[in-house]
């Protein structure tokens, strides 16, 4: 069954793009193919002028590809501190570990005043924390989240976006995000990709989609 009929699409470096659009619009499914985890059968992903397609995921993380799934994948019986220091198992972020989990640290405190409690027993914005976290540990040169507000109270969610802000603003990186708030995707964009039943729908600037009332409403709700 196809899901994906060609998306088009392209992530500046040192911005955030958003991947928005309705449940089932294919938004999950085009990150795993970016990432290795559904192979496609047609067309090609490219990385900073490499084709990558075929590539498969661990090739494609030493690059400095990284993606946090939909949900909270965690080792729940493992502490925060093993949990973070699992992303660092490639070359390059062994040998920056310290670093990365200073940055860590410095982004979510809560991370170190809790770093040996074991991770299942934390709150549920600790946890997508921990996740946000580990993918820092890789490295990475372009992070792509799926969803890392789904199931957050309002006040945690923004804190979330918060830190998605300070991961372009303070640490450069190049960031794809996947959401179905689009409110605030929308705020912290710098360029929106709209997708319906797998297909590109609209794009521009996120000024330019809040004022398309016809884009807001057929595919955003809002």
């Amino acid at each position: 069954m196809q899901i994906l009929w060609q998306p088009s699409l392209t992530v500046k470096q040192g911005t955030i793009t958003s991947l928005l659009g309705p449940n089932g619009a294919g938004k999950s499914t085009t990150v795993s193919t970016i990432f290795g985890s559904v192979v496609p059968w047609k067309g090609k992903v490219e990385f900073e002028g490499a084709d990558i397609t075929l590539a498969p995921t661990h090739r494609k993380v030493e690059l400095g590809i990284t993606l946090v799934p939909e949900g909270k994948h965690l080792f729940k019986g493992m502490t925060v501190y093993e949990n973070l220091t699992m992303g660092a198992y490639r070359k390059e972020a062994l040998k920056h570990q310290e670093d990365s989990l200073a940055l860590v640290y410095s982004l979510f405190p809560i991370l170190e005043e809790r770093k040996n409690q074991v991770a299942g027993s934390l709150s549920g914005g600790q946890q997508q924390m921990v996740t946000i976290g580990r993918a820092l540990m890789t490295k990475p040169r372009l992070i792509m989240l799926d969803e890392p507000s789904q199931g957050l109270a309002p006040k945690l969610a923004l804190e979330v976006f918060e830190t998605i802000l300070k991961l372009k603003e303070e640490v450069g990186l190049t960031i794809l995000l996947i959401e179905q708030n689009a409110n605030a995707a929308l705020n912290a964009a710098d360029y929106v990709y709209i997708m319906h039943e797998g297909r590109i729908k609209a794009e521009g600037k996120p000024e330019e989609i809040k004022e398309s009332g016809d884009i807001r409403e057929a595919y955003l709700g809002i």
